[in-house]
């Protein structure tokens, strides 16, 4: 994350002596990014991180893509996404390049493990539920609404409430995941004209150093596969940390839009920015207040990016046919824009109330073989009606 953050007992230097109770050592880990050049921070545990004591199995994680088709916009429908699993097992992928995989999940069950993604930073956006991300860092509650930003290190598990139906989309880079630069100063603080800030950043809160024997089980998410390890010791044993990386969430309520006099194009959108590709919110706001305004998008040829929509809430205004938890793909090379009457319709119009989360990647997307079960076939020629 872009400022400093600290939690629990750490050492007055870094990389000194720092004792337990009973006089032994704890034990420092610096978990950075770019090498030591990135961000980083530093964590101190009950017992070394590297005591697995036995590799269990692992689990190949290639994704079978649909079969070459027609240069199309789809949509899928994931509102009846068959539900069960936890976190991880629930993932459906819809939508995978070289720099993210994109999937909806439906979990219904805590993870009974801690999980790792070895190769990049992930975004969880909470559709509905609510629960508690436990990690290294500590513990922190989500919600509704919620951008959960999980940095690669980052050793995590989902625990939601029970009885509260679960509903995610989940983002996974094959790098990090940050603010847009645009919206930072020098010095890594957020300006004044950036459409969120330091206040609306929910880092982990009350951490606690898990001081437990047993058989405790890791998995971690590298090089094609998911091995499992198992730990004599609680790998949750960290008694104090401080840095720049962590976990944390932001609030898509939180998010503050940009309107201007006629329409203002996606990037006032952006929420966060990656390596190919970024992710932006659509949130309730004034239209466009020119008095010759026209406040739906005018027609796009987006012939660098595929633009991906998940539809949260509310009636986009620019779209029929959508309901809540569809996803959109308009690919490059063909364009898009409203349907038909909603252009001319939108005139006049106020306000919007739509929740959206927007994905533009920079290399074209593939549809999973999972996907084409869920697309709408019709939705290509839903412009001519």
């Amino acid at each position: 994350m872009s400022y400093y953050y600290k939690l629990g007992a750490i050492p007055h230097k870094r990389h000194t002596q720092f004792r337990q109770p009973d006089g032994s050592l704890y034990h420092e880990e610096l978990i950075s990014v770019q090498g030591f050049s990135g961000v980083q921070s530093l964590l101190y545990h009950l017992r070394p991180p590297t005591q697995v004591y036995k590799v269990l199995s692992h689990q190949d994680t290639k994704i079978a893509y649909e079969e070459s088709s027609a240069l199309r916009h789809r949509h899928l429908r994931t509102a009846d996404v068959t539900a069960g699993g936890d976190a991880i097992a629930a993932r459906i992928p819809l939508l995978v390049n070289s720099d993210v995989c994109i999937s909806v999940a439906q979990p219904t069950e805590p993870m009974a493990y801690w999980y790792r993604f070895a190769h990049g930073d992930e975004v969880i956006f909470i559709h509905q539920g609510t629960g508690i991300l436990e990690s290294q860092y500590g513990v922190l509650p989500y919600r509704p609404g919620d951008y959960l930003v999980i940095p690669t290190g980052v050793l995590w598990r989902i625990l939601p409430d029970a009885e509260s139906e679960q509903r995610m989309l989940a983002i996974e880079a094959q790098g990090h995941i940050e603010p847009p630069q645009r919206y930072l100063n020098r010095y890594g603080q957020f300006l004044e004209h950036a459409p969120y800030c330091e206040r609306d950043i929910r880092p982990p809160q009350d951490l606690v150093a898990h001081d437990e024997a047993g058989e405790f089980e890791v998995q971690i998410k590298a090089q094609g596969c998911i091995t499992h390890y198992l730990y004599h010791y609680h790998p949750l044993d960290v008694v104090g940390w401080d840095g720049h990386l962590y976990p944390y969430a932001l609030n898509i309520e939180d998010f503050e839009p940009i309107t201007g006099r006629v329409h203002q194009p996606p990037p006032v959108h952006q929420t966060f920015a990656a390596a190919g590709f970024v992710i932006c919110s659509f949130v309730p706001r004034l239209f466009d207040y020119h008095p010759l305004a026209i406040p739906a998008p005018y027609n796009h040829s987006n012939v660098d990016s595929d633009e991906v929509l998940y539809y949260a809430a509310g009636n986009f205004m620019s779209r029929r046919g959508i309901e809540e938890a569809s996803v959109t793909v308009h690919p490059s090379g063909i364009p898009h824009g409203p349907h038909p009457g909603m252009y001319e319709g939108s005139i006049g119009k106020e306000r919007t109330d739509e929740l959206a989360v927007m994905i533009d990647t920079f290399r074209p997307l593939r549809l999973t073989a999972q996907a084409t079960h869920l697309e709408d076939l019709n939705y290509l020629y839903s412009w001519s009606a």
